[in-house]
């Protein structure tokens, strides 16, 4: 590769292992969606939702789209600023009281273009627990210990100069089996690769058919045999890798989805198809392809990815309607209108769904009412186009100014 000039690597803060200070009081949130880029959490938010919830509010010093990462007390996160969003912040807060801990400033290397409702800070980080890896639109790519130490950079742009959108990047890259998986996919020279998370090299990389995609990987665990495959979804289909070798496992035909990403359960996917609604597939498992559970126009996910908790699936579509459907059968209990419109995703906590609107109105849905219901609201009165983090009994909430944490 053509970036050895602009790759700096140090071993020794690599190797360094980082002791979470009051670990217990958070649950780790370390990538885009969370856990498997399931959407879901492991505590419970509350549901209520007041003024009197907000922890902490934190400002920010540029744009983004970037989800929170929470890893034990600290919190961090991505932004853009400058005229042309040329300069690129990694940020890192103390969980507990909101206060900037450390600021990395980097000069992007790829282009900075992009559409006016993105920005240069749309990926989300991910997170190994020790090591953070911040991806932006420019296609550069920082390896940052918990301290803030530089590890590596990598230059897409430099080592695939056609690798770029017009309208932006925003695929956020995953862990899966210590592998770093980047969806680099465009209109240009597209690619998904296998990254090591500790030097920044290639592990393996798959070319992609050139079409504009915006969606994220998702890793899904077979439960009889353990084995981790990633989900690559494209207009083309899902293709399931090996995320250790970038093997196909198995395929599902288009149309897939290029904006919002498909929802994980613990043996279904959920994929939105433009023009045909939401499909459900049932995984089966090793080198076998998931079979059709039912397909939908009823139901439909536009920019919000859907989530899936237990055995019912969510999805929200353009007019703000939330739709509630059984995984197995397709059936609708019910739906439920919200104030919209949404461009990031909900998510789950216990059995209570967040979303927040464009508007920042963050919104609680108790699912397990008869017809869903509307448990809480609270106004942050601000531009947010972020999909919501989640930790213990905390929801992370950024706008292109602040950050906020929101519960107990």
């Amino acid at each position: 590769m053509k970036t050895q000039a602009i790759r700096r690597r140090l071993p020794s803060a690599a190797a360094a292992i980082l002791t979470f200070s009051g670990a217990t009081a958070y649950a780790d949130w370390l990538q885009f969606r969370g856990p498997d880029a399931s959407g879901r959490g492991t505590g419970q938010a509350p549901a209520a939702l007041a003024p009197s919830d907000i922890v902490w509010k934190a400002d920010l010093p540029g744009r983004g789209l970037s989800s929170p990462l929470i890893a034990g007390n600290k919190v961090f996160l991505t932004a853009a600023s400058g005229p042309d969003q040329e300069t690129l912040h990694v940020l890192c807060f103390d969980n507990t009281s909101g206060k900037t801990l450390w600021e990395r400033r980097f000069q992007a290397t790829g282009r900075t273009m992009c559409h006016e409702k993105t920005n240069v800070a749309a990926p989300t980080p991910a997170s190994d627990g020790t090591r953070l890896f911040a991806l932006f639109s420019s296609n550069d790519c920082f390896c940052l210990d918990f301290d803030g130490n530089l590890l590596w950079l990598r230059s897409f742009t430099l080592d695939y100069p056609n690798a770029s959108n017009s309208l932006g990047m925003a695929s956020s890259p995953i862990l899966a089996d210590g592998v770093l998986i980047t969806q680099i996919e465009n209109d240009g020279e597209s690619f998904t690769a296998g990254i090591d998370p500790a030097t920044g090299q290639n592990l393996w990389k798959l070319d992609r058919p050139k079409n504009a995609n915006w969606t994220s990987p998702t890793a899904w665990k077979d439960p009889g045999s353990g084995r981790l495959n990633v989900l690559v979804t494209a207009h083309e289909g899902v293709l399931a890798l090996d995320p250790r070798t970038g093997k196909e496992q198995w395929t599902l035909p288009k149309p897939g989805t290029t904006i919002p990403s498909g929802g994980i359960g613990e043996n279904h996917f959920a994929v939105p198809r433009p023009g045909k609604g939401l499909a459900v597939w049932t995984l089966t498992g090793g080198t076998s392809p998931p079979q059709l559970a039912w397909e939908s126009p009823q139901i439909n996910s536009d920019t919000a990815s859907p989530v899936i908790q237990g055995s019912r699936v969510y999805a929200i579509n353009g007019a703000g309607v939330l739709s509630c459907a059984e995984l197995t059968t397709g059936d609708r209990p019910w739906k439920l209108r919200l104030e919209g419109p949404f461009s990031g995703s909900p998510v789950m906590s216990g059995n209570t769904l967040f979303a927040v609107s464009e508007r920042g109105l963050l919104q609680a849905v108790d699912t397990t009412s008869a017809e869903g219901a509307i448990s809480g609201k609270l106004d942050l009165a601000e531009t947010i186009l972020c999909t919501p983090s989640l930790s213990g009994t905390s929801i992370y909430v950024r706008s292109d100014s602040h950050l906020w944490r929101i519960g107990r």
